[in-house]
């Protein structure tokens, strides 16, 4: 009843009770998980104007990220604006060096009709012309209509949706295809580690307690 009514699986990343009340993601969350291939921790950014700040300290330590658009009428209109989150997320992300991405276009269920094979092909087409703009490379992106609320597309394939044949990157690494966002994680190519190189901390504050030490 409270919060997020729609977002079933963003509840469970939102912790804090302010997150809960007013239905935004505000601070990072880890949450973790093993696929057949991988282990993964989703890094859960908020995508509200306000927290910015904090988007940018979760999206600095990601291999991939996921950009999660809205399908809903109006709501993607909204995201790729031109001072749209859509726009400022996805050029955040490559900004800041995470070349892989998955695109979910969430909220399938809310297009008019529910599951609409045209608003999805509206969205791929306008979002792939966006990324590439900033630097990404479409053909090695994978898109996938999801609806997070009803589980479509999220771990199996779903049978709302016939009409999507799945998706497929091409890249030098290898090729890959799949129907599932689980799969489209498991496509993930994880970066090599400079392990070799010198010893890098991040900071993200310092403290100055006076009368100790």
């Amino acid at each position: 009843e409270m919060g997020k009514g729609s977002f079933k699986y963003a509840w469970v990343l939102d912790k804090l009770k302010a997150e809960r009340e007013r239905g935004i993601t505000i601070d990072i969350a880890l949450w973790k998980f093993e696929t057949s291939k991988y282990y993964v921790t989703i890094i859960d950014a908020p995508g509200h104007r306000d927290f910015i700040k904090n988007m940018i300290t979760g999206t600095s330590q990601a291999d991939c990220a996921v950009l999660i658009v809205a399908a809903g009428v109006g709501e993607f209109e909204a995201g790729i604006s031109k001072n749209g989150q859509t726009r400022e997320h996805a050029l955040l992300a490559f900004t800041l060096g995470v070349k892989q991405l998955i695109v979910g276009v969430n909220k399938m269920d809310s297009t008019e009709p529910p599951y609409s094979q045209a608003r999805y092909e509206e969205i791929t087409k306008e979002v792939s012309a966006y990324i590439k703009k900033i630097g990404y490379n479409p053909a090695t992106v994978a898109f996938v209509p999801i609806s997070g609320w009803h589980g479509d597309n999220m771990l199996e394939t779903s049978d709302k949706m016939t009409w999507f044949k799945g998706w497929k990157i091409e890249r030098k690494e290898g090729n890959a295809n799949g129907t599932t966002l689980l799969e489209a994680l498991d496509a993930i190519m994880p970066p090599s580690r400079p392990t070799d190189k010198a010893l890098r901390l991040p900071l993200q504050d310092v403290y100055k307690i006076g009368g100790i030490g």
